[in-house]
């Protein structure tokens, strides 16, 4: 979970987080066991006030540029106003299912039960 930490950390430090949950999914995906390739993020934070959504996930990709340009693949955000989490119940929607990628490859099926990537 060093990269889960790693990300936490960073947009704890950042944002002056109201609620804060990053969610490591990537064993939905076509990886190795125990991979951290694949984030979902939920960030409610009073800096995204007047902020357009393009801008907040700018701001997000700025502090996690490290992960990003490295370990992580993919990351979804899910980023809000208090005002904005407010309305929506307090949830984040839930994310997909895995459609594309090596799922349908039996060698590829074959490396990751082996927890072979390449």
């Amino acid at each position: 979970m060093q990269v889960q930490n790693t990300i936490e950390a960073k947009l704890a430090n950042a944002f002056d987080a109201r609620h804060l949950m990053v969610e490591n999914e990537s064993h939905m995906h076509s990886v190795p066991p125990n991979s951290e390739t694949h984030f979902k993020v939920t960030l409610v934070s009073g800096a995204f006030n007047g902020v357009m959504k393009v801008k907040r996930h700018q701001l997000i990709y700025k502090v996690l540029a490290e992960e990003l340009a490295g370990p992580v693949h993919a990351l979804a955000l899910h980023l809000y106003t208090p005002e904005e989490w407010a309305k929506t119940g307090q949830a984040t929607p839930d994310s997909p299912n895995c459609m594309g990628g090596s799922k349908g490859d039996a060698s590829m099926a074959a490396k990751l039960k082996q927890g072979v990537n390449s």
